[in-house]
Formats: structure tokens, sequence, C-alpha cells
């Protein structure tokens, strides 16, 4: 192939940015039910899956049953609902050999620019692909007429961990989970994980059991998190699928877990208190006995003004009652030559330290986003029905709950987003974009969460409005009625290349 074939300008109907769950699934939504359109994924990585490709940390695993987190249209087929990473990387292989999706996407195609014409009703995407033989980069263009971001929310190529004074005294190694070393030996080292979220609670059973574990592990955690033990197996699940078969148990399954969360995070939300008291019985119930529970887990907040942690079959707190880990509540001084120094004066020995400290939040991939040659900030845009922002025309975005499985809320936006395309072909539309933001609209971050993260970004992130359509809804009953509602309604403004460089019409779905 000639350069002038490689650097050619190509153009499509739909381009996905990100090969991790969602790209894969909307890519499987729109080569069924859109046919007739061009579509490509596009991967800057050099593997599939996203996340679940991208960490390697002893026991990754899913904060999510598998029968919500999976595809609608894709059955899980392992006894395990809580799933390691090996075996969710191997459901989206899977996912994309049966969908003949390998001919669609392409790796190391990294977007870095996305700039929109009103003039052409196209986006210019400037796109960096590299090649992994030479690891040479060269920077092409695609135009598209549709862009849909299957990003995720955080940046790829950096955690989040704080400046702690004294590091470079320590004489042991440092480690941040998104950058686990994958020959890094932790066998019968005194490790101290620093963090108390889904990440420490998911590495510190991890490292403590089998062949190499640790031979103690300390939870530093400065504010506790509520934890939660549920079965690995859902044994519902598996009498369901004997009972019915593999799809319709699934089917069952998947609306069973739908509601059962969706019962349980309403009714944490509505008595904190009740709430509160019942993971505490059942903590005590797993922990030895005397042990600190109000220090330790019990904490400042209500539940799921945060994310409740989950430790499958009760491994964290095996952890705990077998002495091969601890817990420990209180902050840094600094880091020693031995370990760290905490407030109290305790200085905890470590041979390994795990920054467990979160991650950094990015929207995108940090493209920069231009609509007729000027640089949208995010913080200004509103998201409408949790998938377009204002003033950004045919841009999707794919971001899925945080109180439920992320996979749920995608799949939703997924089958908005054909009917959508569909209406537009009906009536011969180019471009919609949501324009009619209520005056005054009270706005908050379209993250809504006490996280760390999640604070940490609030200045870049989209915002919200308090009700419909522009409110981000974190429910699944609640987005499946909205997103299958009419398709359009007057917080839409819609052209076509008839009038294009036109004031467009505002349409709705009836017209």
């Amino acid at each position: 192939m000639t350069s002038e074939e490689l650097n050619a300008e190509e153009e499509f109907d739909v381009v996905i940015v990100g090969a991790g769950i969602s790209g894969i699934g909307a890519a499987t939504y729109f080569s069924r039910e859109l046919p007739g359109k061009s579509l490509v994924v596009l991967e800057g990585r050099d593997n599939i899956g996203g996340t679940w490709d991208l960490f390697r940390y002893p026991g990754i695993r899913s904060d999510s049953d598998l029968h919500t987190f999976g595809y609608e249209f894709k059955p899980w087929r392992h006894k395990a609902a809580i799933a390691d990473a090996p075996l969710i990387r191997e459901y989206l292989q899977e996912t994309v050999d049966e969908n003949d999706l390998r001919r669609l996407i392409r790796p190391r195609h990294r977007v870095v620019r996305a700039e929109w014409s009103s003039t052409d009703l196209r986006w210019t995407l400037t796109v960096e692909v590299s090649d992994p033989a030479t690891t040479s980069t060269r920077t092409k263009t695609i135009r598209s007429r549709w862009v849909f971001a299957a990003t995720g929310y955080y940046r790829y190529d950096q955690g989040f961990s704080p400046e702690f004074p004294g590091s470079d005294d320590f004489a042991g190694t440092i480690v941040h989970p998104q950058h686990w070393p994958e020959n890094l030996d932790y066998s019968g080292k005194k490790v101290v994980v620093i963090g108390s979220g889904a990440t420490a609670i998911t590495l510190v059973p991890a490292i403590t059991t089998g062949a190499g574990a640790a031979a103690h592990v300390t939870m530093l955690q400065r504010t506790p998190t509520y934890i939660m033990a549920l079965p690995r197996v859902d044994r519902v699940a598996t009498t369901l699928t004997k009972l019915l078969g593999e799809k319709r148990g699934y089917a069952a399954t998947r609306f069973k877990n739908i509601w059962t969360e969706h019962a349980v995070v309403k009714a944490l939300r509505a008595f904190p208190r009740a709430g509160r008291a019942l993971i505490r019985r059942e903590n005590i119930k797993r922990l030895p006995k005397g042990f600190d529970v109000d220090k330790h887990f019990n904490p400042p907040y209500d539940p799921w003004d945060q994310r409740l942690c989950l430790a499958p079959d009760g491994d964290f707190f095996d952890a705990i009652a077998a002495g091969r880990a601890s817990v420990v509540t209180d902050t840094i001084t600094r880091f020693s030559k031995r370990g760290i120094v905490l407030q109290s004066g305790e200085e905890l020995e470590a041979d390994i330290i795990v920054t467990a400290t979160g991650l950094n939040m990015r929207l995108f991939g940090g493209i920069p986003i231009v609509v007729d040659g000027r640089e949208i900030d995010l913080a200004d845009t509103v998201c409408y029905r949790g998938m377009l922002l204002s003033g950004i025309p045919n841009w999707a975005v794919a971001i899925g709950y945080t109180t439920s499985s992320w996979t749920l809320k995608v799949s939703l936006v997924c089958r908005y987003f054909i009917d959508l395309v569909r209406h537009m072909d009906t009536h011969g539309y180019d471009k919609v974009v949501p324009v009619a933001i209520p005056e005054g609209m009270p706005r908050r971050p379209v993250i809504d969460l006490q996280a760390g993260y999640a604070k940490r970004a609030e200045a870049m992130l989209p915002k919200q409005g308090h009700a419909a359509p522009w409110r981000m809804a974190m429910s699944y009953p609640e987005d499946a009625k909205a997103l299958r509602g009419p398709v359009a309604d007057d917080n839409l403004e819609f052209g076509s290349a008839a009038n294009a460089g036109l004031p467009g019409q505002r349409r709705s779905a009836h017209v």
C-alpha cells in the first residue's frame, strides 16, 4: 500500500471512539440495526477491552454482577456472577468474533482532535496511527457524520497518586495499581495498600491467598468505606438457567437483578440510618470478635453517597479474620525508609507500598472538541437524556451508571441512538443538537458522586439539570421509560444539508 493510500482521507457515517465494553456493545448494536451505515471503531491502544485489558493488578474483577454488566444480547455463561478480568476479556473477545467486529476495529488509532463544520455537516477527526513494528506514528484524517464516544471517564495513561512527603526515602517498591508491573514479587513481603476503594478491597484478599502470597497486607485508609459481602455465584441464576434454558434464564436473571439492585439502592438512600445499621451488623458477623468496626467500617457519609464496595463471598473479611490482613485508619505524615509514618506516631513497616488512591477523570480521552472553529469547554455543556451534549452536534457519549451496572445504561443509549438516526433519515435531517436549556436551570456535574475522583474533576465535567430530559438519571427503570419514549422534543434542533449554514429547525417526533 502506498503512502498516499495510507494517508487517504476516509469518511464514515458513524465513528465509535473506544473498543472497551461500551464501544464493543455499540458496534454490535449499530452493525445489526443500522446495516446501511458505514461504521468504524477507533481504539488508541493495541488491544480491545478497555479497562479490562489495561488493569492487570492481582484479583481485578467486576464490582457488578455479569448478568447485568454483560450485554443483553449475549448471555453470561460462566457460573461466577462476580467475574475476574480474564473472564470478562474472554467474553468481550467472543462478542467481537461472534458479531464479525474485527473488520470494524482499528487498534492503535488514537483520536487527538475533533472538528465539526456546520457547512459540511461533518466531523473531521485527526487520528494518530502507530506502527507496532517500527514504533513510528503517522497522522491521518477521518470524516464522519456522527461520533459515538465510548471512551470511559478516566485517564488511561495516568492514575491519581498524591504527593507523599518522603517518598524518595522509602527503600522498598512503590506501585500504582493502574501500572502494576508484570513481574512484581510480593511473596513473603510486607505490603501496605493505601486506599479503601474497590481496588484496595480487591487487592487485599488477592495477594494474601494462594502460592506466592504476601506475608501480611495492611490496608491504610484515611476514611472508611461501606463494604458488603455477596455470593460470587448467583444460585438463583443457575436454577433459572436450568429451568428456562440459557437465553430465557439469562433474561430472567437480568430482570431479577435489575429490580433487586434498584430496590436496594432506593431503600438505602431512603432509609440511610437503617441501611448503615444493616451493613454494620453484617460486617460484625464476618470480623473477629472485638474488632473495632466503628473505627474502621463506619463511613462519615450515607450509603451510596459513594459507591459501596463488594467482597465476593466475604473474601476481604476472611483475610482479616485469618490474620493475613489488617486495617489501619489514620493519616499519613510521611514516608520513611522502612515504610509509612502516621499522624498517630505509628510507623507501618513495608517492603511494598501500593498507592490504590484512585484515578484521574478525563472524558473523551482528552480530545479537543471544536465546533465551527470554537473549542468547546465541556464544563459549559449540559447533558441531554444522558447522551447528547448541548452545543455539540451529532456527538453521542456513553456514560454508564455509577449506582448500577455500567452497561445497562449503555444499552439504552445505543437503542436511543439507533432510533434517533432512523428518525433523522426519515425526515431528511443531517444534524441534531440539544439547545433549549431552560433559563436559570440549576446545574450540577453529570457524574454527581462524592467520591474523590469525581470531586476533583467537577470543574471540567459536563453538567446536568434538575429535571428530565436534562437530568442524568441513575435508575434503569426510569431511563428505560424515558429513552424508549418519543425520539425528539422541543429541546432538540435539527438541520439538513438543504439549509446548511441557516438556522436549524426544531421538530417534534411527530413531524
